[in-house]
């Protein structure tokens, strides 16, 4: 497991970038290891025991290219993500993504499409139970 960093600092630290003069907001995501089952949350399913923790890693050089690509969308000015990795437990956190541009649609699309696309392309989640 990695050292958690500060959102109050990454903050503090786009806020002090020169793309800041171009940001009319930033938004965080924070996702972490939550005690239902993935398959009761997304599929319904009922009959799910209790996560315990889990496995997480991912693939950096994708995860890079998103970032990349982020920067390309519609009024983008800046991105910053940290991806946990190892074996978790419930309530570590598993990733922060941070988004800033020029207004709330902008930021709100790309925060999507990114932490999106590292959930679905860049990462390996294995539920422990």
């Amino acid at each position: 497991m990695k050292q958690v960093p500060s959102i109050d600092q990454w903050l503090k630290e786009a806020k002090a970038d020169p793309s800041a003069r171009n940001a009319g907001m930033y938004l965080v995501h924070n996702g972490q290891v939550r005690e239902t089952a993935k398959a009761k949350v997304r599929a319904g399913e009922e009959n799910t025991k209790p996560v315990t923790g889990m496995y997480f890693s991912y693939d950096e050089e994708k995860v890079n290219a998103a970032i990349e690509e982020t920067y390309k969308m519609d009024g983008i000015c800046y991105v910053r993500v940290w991806m946990n990795e190892g074996e978790l437990n419930v309530g570590d956190d598993i990733m922060f993504v941070l988004i800033g541009g020029d207004i709330r649609p902008h930021v709100i699309d790309a925060l999507q499409t990114l932490v999106g696309y590292i959930k679905n392309e860049c990462v390996v989640e294995k539920e422990l139970y």
